[in-house]
């Protein structure tokens, strides 16, 4: 790594850094003074008040890094163009891919990270943060995290109906499972009075089964106890990981293949689930955008100018994607183009302000 990559690189890093944290401090204290209100009326311990904004901070880092990038990139290069350090570079030979390499790298590599955030550390944080707000503070009972009553679930050609789950002993009770033939015929019917999971699978307890033919019922046979194939894990009773907004890429698309098989309309989930990949690399389209941006405004480019610029490119971005992944959630737009067309529009232009850069 050349000297100059390396002083590049450390001056946007520093106000990167300055940008990010600026921004998460932000959002924390108008989350906080938002909320806190509304939470001091349950008299909670100050350290899960702590605990509970603490555990918002990858959240937030995941919405504002896009605006953080484009920032520093701007912030940058402005700086480096008022100090007449960029004409500098460019007097000895220095071309402006290379000055902007090292700002490209870091941006792809905070795209990363993003992706890794995303799928990894945002629902672990969200069900402890859940948990905390609603039983540590609001007092809520345990299985408030849970689907509990009346639960139906299709799998394949047989459809399970339970009254009732008791996550503190991960049981259901009151379940009749249908299995169907062609044309939705039903052939066969099991009642049970309880199910519990064993780790693999679920276990039926005190089990009648009845065979079922066009003329009503066959055979019936009772068992005391009678594994099941079941597609259906006590994770997926939990109504915290019902958010699609909060699931990871993997655990999204693993809840879309479940849908599938059962016949339900995915279209809505698809969208957000390209979305997961779409969004992290707005960092990169950000970086991408700012560098012409920045360099074209020479040495008149400051820290007002920036400022103003990034949040105006920001918002900009954001309130066009949302509208986009509408579309692709109501059908209008194919999923995964609704999730990726606004990077590639924001890509061209920043591509048609590189070619209009006066070199």
């Amino acid at each position: 790594m050349s000297i100059l990559t390396r002083y590049i690189a450390a001056a946007y890093l520093r106000i990167f850094g300055l940008c990010l944290a600026a921004f998460i401090a932000i959002y924390l204290v108008i989350d906080f003074l938002e909320k806190i209100g509304r939470l001091l009326r349950f008299q909670p311990r100050w350290a899960d008040l702590i605990h509970f904004f603490l555990l918002k901070i990858p959240e937030i880092f995941t919405q504002v890094v896009p605006l953080a990038v484009l920032m520093a990139t701007l912030l940058t290069l402005g700086l480096l163009s008022r100090n007449s350090e960029i004409t500098a570079m460019r007097g000895c030979g220095i071309s402006l891919a290379r000055i902007s390499t090292p700002i490209l790298v870091i941006a792809c590599g905070v795209s990363f990270l993003t992706i890794i955030a995303n799928e990894f550390v945002l629902p672990e944080t969200y069900q402890k943060m859940r948990y905390i707000e609603e039983v540590l503070i609001r007092k809520k009972s345990y299985n408030t995290f849970f689907r509990q009553n009346n639960i139906w679930h299709k799998d394949g050609n047989t459809i399970m109906m339970a009254r009732l789950f008791d996550p503190a002993h991960q049981t259901l009770g009151g379940i009749t499972l249908w299995n169907f033939a062609a044309g939705l015929r039903p052939i066969k019917r099991i009642d049970a009075d309880s199910a519990s999971w064993n780790g693999r699978q679920w276990v039926l307890h005190r089990v009648t089964a009845r065979e079922l033919g066009r003329g009503g019922v066959t055979t019936t046979t009772k068992a005391e106890n009678l594994p099941t194939t079941l597609n259906l894990t006590v994770e997926d009773l939990k109504v915290v990981d019902k958010y699609a907004d909060n699931m990871g890429f993997l655990k999204l698309r693993e809840y879309i293949r479940k849908l599938h098989r059962g016949g339900y309309e995915t279209t809505r989930y698809e969208a957000q689930m390209h979305a997961k990949l779409s969004l992290p690399f707005a960092s990169l389209i950000m970086a991408f955008l700012g560098i012409p941006f920045a360099l074209r405004g020479g040495r008149s480019s400051g820290i007002a100018i920036g400022i103003g610029a990034s949040i105006a490119i920001g918002f900009a971005y954001f309130i066009i994607n949302s509208i986009l992944i509408s579309f692709g959630q109501t059908g209008v737009l194919p999923p995964f183009v609704s999730a990726w067309i606004a990077n590639l529009l924001f890509a061209l232009s920043g591509v048609w302000l590189a070619m209009t850069i006066t070199r």
